[in-house]
């Protein structure tokens, strides 16, 4: 082999290497993973979400009574913790024994975790940040130093701020909803005082998120809802999501045809993930007929995805699921 080929072929080589090292090593779609009661189930109060980003960063939505505390083998590493308000099923009152516990339609949630909760554990476990909006972060602030974390792990964001987690960046957006914290969560005499004169203490609006990921994806998580303008004029307008998860419970939020039209006439995304169904919704997996999350998908233009337990989804930037369709 003469000189000038040896050199050649080391440059080829040097320029294969160089463009092999330019590729990254993980995939460019935003994983989503509920973490409800029963296992590839979408069940009665099922809330929890991990939104993992490209660059690894791993953001749990609303841990709610599902998760099992900070030792659920489903959590892995957390790296910030959102809250849409302080409702019991969303911080976290109770929480299962173990895996499955009780019945979709009726979870057993037997475990106390007040009052610090179930939010306030795993943000103090796993040293994450807990991002809040209103004037819910003074308030955790206290509890998560009370609970052997730093103050300074509640972090407030307020509406039309953001800040940055990893290669996410979040936002908080308005939610019509309540924001009471119920006296359970209290401590000393105040607790009870507020428990015998049936008073709630209110922490400021309740809100929902938006989040834009490393890829380019924006993803908006309405947390508890009625129909508001700023769906469309805030989280279609200006931030243009193409992934959503939206409530459909009724009642207390939107119901299935009200959530579909904010869906379709306001919110449009290309991907849609219902959540908060306040039912049993599916059987071994499969969509039970008559029920909202059924109706949900039957409304709503955009493909539905629907929250099954430890079933991981992916989205593209352009909130096309890639993997673990159904």
């Amino acid at each position: 082999m003469t000189l000038q080929w040896k050199l050649l072929t080391v440059l080829m080589a040097a320029g294969t290497f160089a463009i092999s090292s330019a590729q990254p090593s993980h995939s460019q779609t935003v994983k989503v993973t509920p973490l409800g009661s029963h296992d590839n189930e979408f069940c009665a109060l099922d809330r929890a979400m991990i939104f993992e980003d490209p660059d690894g960063t791993r953001i749990l939505y609303d841990a709610g009574r599902t998760v099992r505390g900070p030792d659920d083998p489903r959590l892995g590493n957390i790296n910030a913790v959102l809250l849409t308000h302080v409702h019991g099923d969303h911080l976290g009152d109770l929480i299962q024994p173990a895996p499955n516990a009780g019945e979709c339609g009726k979870p057993d949630f037997s475990v106390k975790v007040t009052p610090k909760s179930n939010t306030v554990n795993i943000v103090v476990a796993k040293k994450a940040q807990l991002l809040v909006g209103s004037e819910m972060a003074s308030f955790f602030a206290k509890k998560i130093a009370n609970a052997g974390g730093q103050s300074s792990q509640s972090v407030v964001v307020r509406f039309g701020a953001s800040r940055k987690v990893g290669g996410v960046t979040v936002t908080t957006v308005p939610a019509v909803h309540s924001n009471g914290l119920a006296d359970s969560f209290l401590e000393g005499d105040f607790a009870k005082q507020v428990a015998d004169n049936g008073v709630t203490i209110s922490l400021g609006p309740a809100t929902g998120y938006v989040l834009k990921f490393s890829n380019g994806l924006v993803a908006y998580l309405s947390g508890d809802t009625g129909i508001t303008a700023e769906q469309k004029l805030v989280v279609h307008d200006y931030y243009k999501a193409k992934l959503a998860v939206i409530n459909i419970g009724d009642v207390f939020t939107t119901g299935p045809e009200q959530a579909a039209w904010v869906m379709n006439t306001m919110v449009q995304p290309t991907s849609v993930i219902c959540s908060h169904a306040n039912e049993a919704a599916t059987k071994d997996g499969k969509v039970l007929p008559n029920t909202r999350t059924a109706a949900f998908i039957q409304h709503t233009n955009a493909p539905v995805y629907v929250p099954l337990s430890g079933k991981t989804l992916e989205f593209g930037d352009d909130g096309n699921c890639t993997k673990g369709c159904r």
